[in-house]
């Protein structure tokens, strides 16, 4: 395992909510969070998961001001430094959801992925009997996910059905 992982707040947030904080560590070799993205948590309620495993130190913090090829999209402070850092680190791949953000590390070449690729990845190296029923509690937890596309990326990716439960 090689995977080197820079990650933003939302996949930190429903991976916690999901409690399946575990499945980044069981796929990346190395985890690390901008501090951009561990002010973001730490602004969320006392109760929120993701905010108990950032203050009990369970992530590497590193500081990434945001490059000017970021800015120039107007993303948000951790998004910004999340792709900041896998641009500026060769063989970093930025864990991100938002839509702006994963357009940017297209159009820039940043390797990247998001929850739901998590899952597929962790269903694939068999670290999860499921897929279908850890997205179900993503969904739950907060993630949207268009449930058309969902339905083809399931079965094409891991031989799942939604429908099953």
């Amino acid at each position: 395992m090689s995977d080197r992982w820079v990650v933003n707040a939302s996949p930190l947030i429903v991976l916690a909510r999901m409690n399946a904080l575990h499945l980044l560590s069981e796929l990346a070799e190395q985890i690390v969070v901008p501090t951009a993205v561990v002010t973001e948590i730490l602004a969320g309620p006392a109760e929120d998961p993701a905010r108990q495993a950032v203050e009990r130190g369970a992530f590497k913090s590193v500081d990434q001001p945001a490059l000017d090829e970021i800015l120039a999209w107007d993303l948000g402070a951790g998004e910004s430094a999340v792709l900041s850092y896998a641009l500026n680190q060769k063989g970093w791949v930025a864990i991100i959801d938002d839509g702006a953000a994963r357009k940017c590390a297209r159009s820039l070449n940043i390797p990247h992925r998001g929850t739901l690729g998590i899952v597929l990845l962790a269903k694939q190296r068999g670290i999860i009997p499921s897929a279908a029923q850890l997205i179900r509690r993503s969904m739950k937890a907060g993630l949207r996910i268009d449930e058309r596309m969902l339905t083809q990326l399931l079965w094409e990716s891991v031989g799942e059905n939604w429908q099953e439960k």
